[in-house]
């Protein structure tokens, strides 16, 4: 029987969604309560997809298989009960064997907070990302416009990425939320590079900033080269939000 979990974790203690030696990951975690619920046979969760270090998620979703009887409404206390305090499941659903927790993913949402203000919020460090700059929201929601479509997105890709594949990708929508000193960035596609949500973040600051102008975002697509986009954002601002299936 195949399970479909919508999950959400604090990524300020994890060295990202996906597991590797000698650091502690989401996945994980998750495996290893799924282990203990099984009686110690190992079971596999495949999520929506990896995020990096310090990255938070508020509806990633999983999937992982079971031979075990237990209600489907039983399935979030139980895991629940077991989880750290910085993995919490949100709703457990029973889905159809074929279902793919990455595969048959339709679109995403990110987003990324951000603080103005001459001070650093102390308490929300973990969380946003402060900036003591004054931010234009005319000029970065303009460039926000040229972000939508489909275009080659290799300018926004993590120069260490180790994707061989085309970086053409298709943001549906982007935009910026303001409410007095707090920005939220917003922005759905149907897939995302390594660090491109991060970079896009990074270009539009410096738009914010006045360092660059709007439009210059259509020459920064159009070189397909890292080094003409902004710095990568910080990590603790972004959030994967949603994902979208059919």
């Amino acid at each position: 029987m195949r399970m479909k979990a919508v999950i959400r974790y604090d990524g300020t203690h994890f060295s990202g969604y996906q597991i590797q030696p000698n650091v502690r990951t989401v996945q994980e975690e998750l495996e290893k309560v799924l282990q203990k619920i099984h009686k110690g046979q190992f079971v596999r969760v495949h999520a929506s997809g990896r995020t990096d270090q310090g990255v938070h998620a508020m509806g990633q979703v999983i999937h992982f298989d079971t031979d075990l009887s237990i209600p489907t409404e039983k399935w979030e206390q139980a895991l629940n009960t077991m989880l750290p305090a910085d993995i919490e499941v949100l709703q457990v659903s029973n889905v159809y064997d074929h279902f793919h927790a990455r595969y048959d993913v339709k679109e995403k949402e990110y987003r990324y907070i951000i603080v103005q203000g001459k001070r650093r919020d102390l308490f929300r460090r973990h969380y946003v990302y402060c900036t003591p700059h004054q931010l234009d929201v005319k000029a970065m929601q303009e460039a926000c416009h040229i972000l939508e479509g489909t275009h080659d997105f290799s300018s926004f890709c993590g120069s260490n990425n180790n994707q061989q594949d085309d970086k053409v990708r298709t943001i549906t929508e982007a935009w910026i939320d303001r409410d007095e000193d707090e920005f939220i960035f917003r922005v759905r596609g149907t897939g995302f590079l390594y660090n491109m949500v991060r970079i896009i973040v990074g270009t539009l600051l410096e738009i914010g900033r006045g360092e660059r102008l709007p439009e210059e975002l259509e020459t920064i697509l159009q070189v397909k080269n890292r080094i003409y986009a902004g710095d990568t954002a910080p990590a603790q601002g972004l959030y994967l939000w949603e994902v979208f299936y059919e």
